[in-house]
């Protein structure tokens, strides 16, 4: 400790001077923004209840027990800036533009083209192999996908145990956490402006739909570990509701019968996990 009292006020200032000018030619805004990292909020395993047995719709039952090991998840959906910045280009117009919006117009085969290259960007194994509209899930991967149905509601009702058990992700109260047909003005919203739930995760209520890897199937009583939903089918699966919706829709047990992977809509975006 001595030794560092000792440095010259000189030696000092210059690390300083160059890391303010670093932080000026960043800006606070513009093309910078756009190259945030995706942030990760860690969710530990455990076992939930999946489902509602009061839900409005049948397919929320019936409700049963999910065991799932612990999985990192992005604290928000992933934004224009974030999708620009990678992919090159930005299809979202009309519903809010900016870099800190949640992206939408995405098909399902965009956000796994998304989650292949910023595996690529980062060294990570892909978790995806894709052959035209084949898709296969390399499990061993380490490297960044879609959240399974059961992942996804998992974190959005704040982990083991369902922490409140509460109707929306983080509150009973859905204006404290989401962006829905009541508040939105008709439109998305910059990520992360409501209340997150207990894991630090922000926007699983409302905002944008989000794209999980599961095709769209019904639930069964028996408990299971990891589930990933129906082996085929015609529709993949989307949680958590958007700005369009009334509150009923942006539930954390809501199912959404999710559209063709091959659809772009309005209100569909997406997050990503990595194991």
């Amino acid at each position: 400790m001595e030794k560092l009292k000792t440095v010259s006020a000189k030696a000092a200032i210059l690390p300083l001077a160059l890391m303010l000018l670093a932080f000026a030619a960043c800006g606070s805004g513009g093309d910078n923004s756009q190259s945030k990292p995706v942030d990760m909020a860690w969710v530990p395993g455990g076992s939930f209840q999946m489902g509602s047995a009061s839900g409005r719709d049948s397919d929320e039952r019936p409700v049963h027990t999910v065991t799932l090991s612990g999985f990192w998840m992005g604290r928000h959906e992933v934004t224009q800036g974030q999708y620009h910045a990678l992919m090159g280009g930005n299809p979202a117009s009309g519903y809010g533009v900016g870099n800190d919006y949640p992206v939408y117009y995405v098909s399902w085969y965009d956000a796994v083209r998304f989650c292949n290259a910023l595996s690529e960007q980062e060294g990570l194994a892909k978790a995806y192999t894709v052959n035209g509209t084949n898709v296969t899930w390399n499990q061993n991967a380490d490297g960044f996908r879609l959240p399974t149905e059961a992942q996804w509601e998992y974190a959005a009702k704040g982990g083991d145990g369902s922490p409140g058990n509460y109707t929306y992700s983080g509150s009973d109260n859905v204006g404290d956490v989401a962006w829905y047909s009541s508040n939105s003005g008709s439109g998305t919203h910059a990520v992360g402006t409501k209340a997150p739930n207990g894991l630090g995760i922000y926007d699983m209520s409302g905002n944008v739909w989000e794209w999980c890897w599961d095709w769209y199937g019904s639930y069964s009583s028996e408990a299971q570990t990891a589930p990933q939903g129906a082996s085929s089918g015609s529709y993949r699966v989307s949680r958590g509701g958007d700005w369009s919706y009334p509150a009923g829709y942006i539930r954390s047990a809501y199912r959404d019968l999710g559209s063709s992977p091959s659809s772009r809509n309005y209100g569909v975006g997406f997050r990503v996990v990595r194991p």
